[in-house]
């Protein structure tokens, strides 16, 4: 059996460089969507002025911030050829050994900063819902091994009952 994992287990296996394949399913433009992109995962420190400033949006206490993060991409889509490019901060707040919140400077669904709930299921799969003003959004992400991870997305109506888009992206360390 795998030792469960925390925040701070599930950063350190993260951090790096990955390589993402994803296909994305728009349910409202019954439309495939193929999107080729690139992830750079990196640390930060919890005393980043961009970590503290996410706290006091949140109203939440910089001394539990756990493992921060910045997360970087690149990528493009087979739709329209666009590229899509950005960054955020992830600052994670443990309310548990193995759930909290997640404060973003931009959120997944909807590009404003966002707070999601997360948890860890007992085969360690990281499951996160954000709700955002017009939308909601759900991602699981599982490690296969120390090098590929896949991850699944659902983007949902603002009441949840709807899906809007539904996403698998399969996940490749680079380095």
């Amino acid at each position: 059996m795998v030792a469960r994992w925390d925040i701070g287990d599930f950063v350190d296996r993260t951090i790096g460089g990955w390589r993402s394949q994803r296909s994305v399913h728009h349910l409202a433009f019954a439309h495939f969507e193929a999107v080729t992109s690139t992830i750079v995962v990196s640390n930060i420190s919890p005393t980043d002025e961009r970590v503290i400033d996410l706290c006091k949006i949140y109203d939440c206490n910089p001394d539990r911030v756990v493992s921060p993060f910045q997360m970087t991409w690149n990528g493009e889509s087979d739709w329209d050829g666009e590229i899509s490019q950005g960054q955020t901060i992830l600052v994670p707040i443990p309310t548990g050994q193995y759930q909290g919140k997640l404060l973003r400077d931009q959120g997944y669904a909807e590009t404003i900063p966002a707070v999601g709930e997360y948890y860890f299921t007992e085969d360690n799969t990281f499951v996160l819902t954000t709700t955002y003003d017009r939308a909601a959004a759900e991602e699981k992400i599982w490690f296969i091994n120390d090098n590929v991870r896949c991850r699944v997305s659902l983007i949902k109506t603002s009441g949840g009952s709807g899906v809007v888009t539904a996403s698998f992206s399969s996940e490749i360390r680079q380095n």
